[in-house]
């Protein structure tokens, strides 16, 4: 017996005949729409003079990424080549499939491109920093003293 994902869309009035049709659809569908589940988690955080970018990218080596940066674009990719499939296993759907992905993310101003982008990739976590302006870094704080 195959373990079927459960459509939570599905009406409670539709009968059995109607509702085995409309899951048999959503069952075999490549969820078209539903591209960027394809795209790897990132969190970004605003340090005082940089940024740093980290991305869940777990089952790629280093030589499988690739990072650029032109005009304000900051492009990550990966293009995996292992493809292990074993001929005796009857799938009826296989959603592990981190083969490759692409995303490009539009970079603000307050980055030095100049500056090189420090990458990191340990335990499936790629970790960029890219280092602000001169000018995009805030002042410290001063205290003024009343006289």
């Amino acid at each position: 017996m195959s373990i079927i994902k459960f459509n939570k869309n599905r009406l409670p009035w539709i009968n059995d005949r109607v509702a085995t049709w409309m899951d048999t659809d959503d069952f075999f569908a490549d969820d078209f729409f539903m591209r960027d589940k394809n795209v790897p988690a990132m969190n970004v955080k605003e340090n005082k003079n940089d940024f740093e970018i980290e991305l869940a990218v777990p089952g790629f080596s280093k030589k499988d990424i690739e990072v650029t940066l032109e005009n304000d674009i900051l492009h990550i990719c990966a293009n995996s080549s292992k493809e292990e499939v074993e001929e005796n296993e009857n799938y009826a759907r296989r959603e592990f499939n981190y083969n490759s992905f692409d995303r490009k993310l539009q970079l603000p101003s307050s980055v030095d491109q100049g500056k090189n982008v420090k990458a990191i990739y340990k335990d499936g976590i790629l970790t960029l920093n890219l280092v602000k302006k001169e000018d995009a870094i805030e002042p410290p704080k001063r205290v003024i003293d009343i006289v």
